[in-house]
């Protein structure tokens, strides 16, 4: 229950309430009276759930009943809540479901079709108030009357809406993450493999994916004295075969390592064929990443997150992710929201004249936004100039890796909320020139050999979002990309020139303008 507290005589009276501001409901019970005020508790499963009516009190009015995950089960359930409404006089219900995976998703639509208020409740709180009463047993029925206290003090919580951008974002950058680290476990499991096949291999190079060459020879020989037989030229027509591009130092460096191998492997053969299966499927996984992160990057060009590419060391992949794991920012208030939703906090243990205020960070906390920004906190440290900066100041001060961390992602946070909430691209002080956005998504897509279709359309999203007062300096950017340089002449035909006429249009800068004036006009 909530307690007030008024404030000293002579000043206006100030309330507070120990509920979490957005789960509580005193205000609607008091209009209706705790009797007449409905919680529809409800446990969630896979295939069906179970859900009770009780009034304010905790007075059963439907007790525990199961409903199927059908149309006709959803049907039932909402008739009979309708009917014990109009029998008892109820005068206000809402909905609590506990948070279950994703089973919980169609009990909530169902319900917020029939016009119902729906609450969310954390299974960490049903835990907690489930021991006191119940420390011993765990059914659906006790965390049913679980459900109904914690939403009675304040814990069943409103969940903001997504749109249609924020929404199919989240979840591509959550799978992508997902097809990340399943592909981390491949590379562990083909390096695994080499070191049986070919025993050191993998030991000759920093990274043996990265050297393609050295890659293709592991694909295509079974043992070190296949190697030794091989020989230079051997190696240099598979690696031709392949068109794959080699040195010679690198075919010397494997030959010299095979001449110190004489061991051989049992079921060498067997081994070499599940190390190419394997290979095969991480790389097609790289496929399906980059075709991912194709759509990531169309999606974040749709946001106003997309002025966080004007960060260096902030790259289109992480961009999106935070954009997802965000949700649209006027769903903040401050950038405390940020950190406090995401977790970036110490927790605190005070008792008495104890009070330790420098603990870990909390451990409730939204994980997946608190991974992404602390990933992009550590992005920053490393290749931003301004925090490389500020890193050399906390190292200097004792500080430990992760306390760093923190304070880089807490920074971040402020710097992100002003820059995406206000429209503004990155000005800091401290930092000199900031990174062009339709520039670093030029490149982007060139890397991903997008279509210029795709291209096109995701350049003139993003220019939407830039100030019009920075539009000159992307323009100039842009056209400067389009240059002839003798490395990029060997990469292969430059397509921009065959959009950027349309994208300088977009920002109203003329390409022919651009070749006459300096930057000092434009800006």
């Amino acid at each position: 229950m909530a307690t007030k507290f008024k404030s000293k005589p002579g000043r206006s009276q100030r309330y507070l309430t120990i509920v979490k501001p957005s789960g509580s409901l005193h205000p609607r019970v008091q209009k209706v009276g705790p009797e007449h005020f409905g919680i529809v508790a409800v446990d969630c499963a896979k295939a069906r759930s179970k859900w009770m009516l009780a009034d304010f009190y905790g007075n059963v009015i439907i007790p525990p009943t199961v409903v199927e995950h059908n149309k006709q089960g959803f049907d039932a359930a909402v008739a009979a809540i309708r009917g014990a409404m109009a029998s008892h006089g109820l005068g206000d219900v809402l909905v609590a479901i506990e948070r279950t995976g994703i089973y919980h998703l169609p009990v909530k639509r169902t319900f917020i079709s029939h016009k119902f208020e729906v609450r969310i409740v954390h299974p960490l709180t049903t835990k907690q108030y489930r021991l006191p009463a119940d420390p011993g047993t765990k059914t659906d029925d006790t965390d049913l009357l679980a459900i109904h206290r914690a939403t009675t003090n304040g814990f069943g919580l409103i969940e903001l809406p997504l749109d249609e951008i924020h929404g199919p974002l989240r979840l591509l950058a959550r799978y992508r993450r997902t097809l990340v680290r399943n592909n981390a476990g491949l590379r562990n499991q083909i390096i695994a493999l080499l070191d049986v096949v070919l025993p050191g291999y993998t030991g000759l190079f920093e990274d043996v994916f990265d050297n393609q060459a050295a890659l293709s020879i592991a694909r295509s020989v079974t043992s070190a004295s296949k190697i030794r037989s091989l020989g230079s030229e051997g190696l240099a027509e598979i690696l031709s075969e392949l068109q794959v591009r080699y040195q010679q130092r690198t075919l010397k460096k494997i030959l010299h390592w095979a001449d110190g191998v004489e061991n051989t492997t049992e079921y060498s053969e067997m081994y070499h064929n599940i190390l190419v299966h394997k290979d095969n499927e991480r790389c097609a996984r790289l496929q399906q990443i980059a075709t991912l992160e194709q759509e990531l990057a169309g999606l974040l060009a749709r946001t106003a997150y997309v002025v966080l590419l004007s960060i260096p060391g902030v790259s289109i992949v992480t961009a999106a992710e935070f954009a997802g794991e965000m949700g649209p920012i006027t769903n903040y208030a401050s950038d405390q929201a940020i950190t406090g939703r995401a977790g970036i906090y110490p927790s605190r243990y005070q008792s008495d004249r104890v009070d330790r205020c420098d603990g870990p960070l909390v451990r409730r906390a939204n994980r997946k936004l608190r991974g992404v920004i602390l990933m992009i906190a550590e992005n920053l440290l490393t290749c931003n100039r301004f925090f490389q900066g500020l890193r050399e100041q906390w190292k200097t001060a004792g500080l430990k890796e992760q306390a760093m961390g923190v304070r880089a992602a807490k920074r971040f946070c402020r710097i992100a909320y002003q820059m995406v909430a206000g429209g503004q691209v990155f000005r800091h002080p401290c930092c000199q020139q900031r990174d062009a956005i339709l520039r670093k998504l030029s490149l982007f897509h060139a890397e991903h050999g997008s279509a210029l279709a795709q291209v096109l359309v995701d350049l003139q999203a993003a220019a939407d979002h830039i100030p019009k007062s920075e539009h000159a300096r992307e323009a100039k950017s842009l056209y400067e990309e389009l240059q002839p340089s003798p490395r990029r002449e060997r990469c292969g035909p430059r397509r921009l020139g065959e959009i950027l006429p349309v994208v300088l249009a977009k920002l109203g800068v003329n390409a022919v303008d651009l070749s006459v004036k300096g930057e000092n006009d434009l800006t």
